[in-house]
């Protein structure tokens, strides 16, 4: 019944059904590495947001500098950096890597959202006597969270996808099976199709998952 499916010297679709289990074989890495820098980023984002928004002029350009650079380096040189300049192992070259460099951009979401609240916020938790730190965990992050759901998500999504960078340095997730799998039976297209629509699948119930949190935040 496959074979109906599949267009000749371009998709062979028993080829990529038989396909799918073993490309999935790859998913726990890909979802461990997404999870993992996902967190390191947030926490490492809210850290260099708070550094922009000080009074510290030095803390203030040393984060600004951080973030401009990280921004504007591919991801793929970075990773090679960690990797082959540092000696460093696959998998963790491959998350410290995704970490950083999705924390730049974790940053300035969240100094979007931080400057979206109204400042009248802000004066009146000081005019209580609350200290920064309280007035950052009670009152102004939570709402700069709900604010920068959709575009965090964005962020997600770019992190999960870019996991098929880390073949690049022999981690063996998703996109590294798929390559082998391709180079086996001599078939790229096929499987390049195949991993494809996997990845699109996986980022599509990331997307209900975001729009339910934002319903249940909202």
């Amino acid at each position: 019944m496959l074979k109906y499916f599949s267009i000749p010297n371009f998709f062979d679709a028993p080829l990529a059904f038989n396909s799918i289990p073993k490309i999935l074989a790859g998913l726990p890495i890909s979802l461990v590495l997404t999870i993992i820098s996902f967190a390191l980023a947030l926490a490492l984002g809210l850290m260099l947001t708070l550094a922009q928004l000080s009074k510290h002029k030095l803390l203030h350009q040393l984060a600004r500098g951080f973030i401009s650079f990280m921004r504007g380096v591919p991801m793929i040189v970075v990773l090679f950096v960690i990797y082959f300049g540092f000696n460093t192992a696959a998998l963790p070259a491959a998350i410290i890597s995704f970490s950083i460099v999705s924390s730049a951009f974790v940053s300035e979401v969240f100094r979007s959202s931080f400057m979206a609240i109204d400042p009248g916020q802000w004066e009146a938790a000081y005019s209580l006597g609350l200290p920064y730190r309280v007035v950052i965990a009670k009152i102004v992050f939570p709402q700069a969270f709900k604010i920068a759901i959709p575009a965090l998500g964005n962020i997600l999504l770019d992190l999960f996808k870019g996991t098929s960078l880390a073949a690049m340095i022999t981690v063996s997730e998703m996109f590294m099976d798929a390559q082998i799998i391709a180079g086996a039976h001599q078939d790229y297209m096929t499987i390049y199709l195949t991993i494809a629509v996997i990845y699109w699948f996986f980022c599509w119930l990331l997307t209900i998952a975001q729009t339910v949190l934002e319903r249940h935040l909202a």
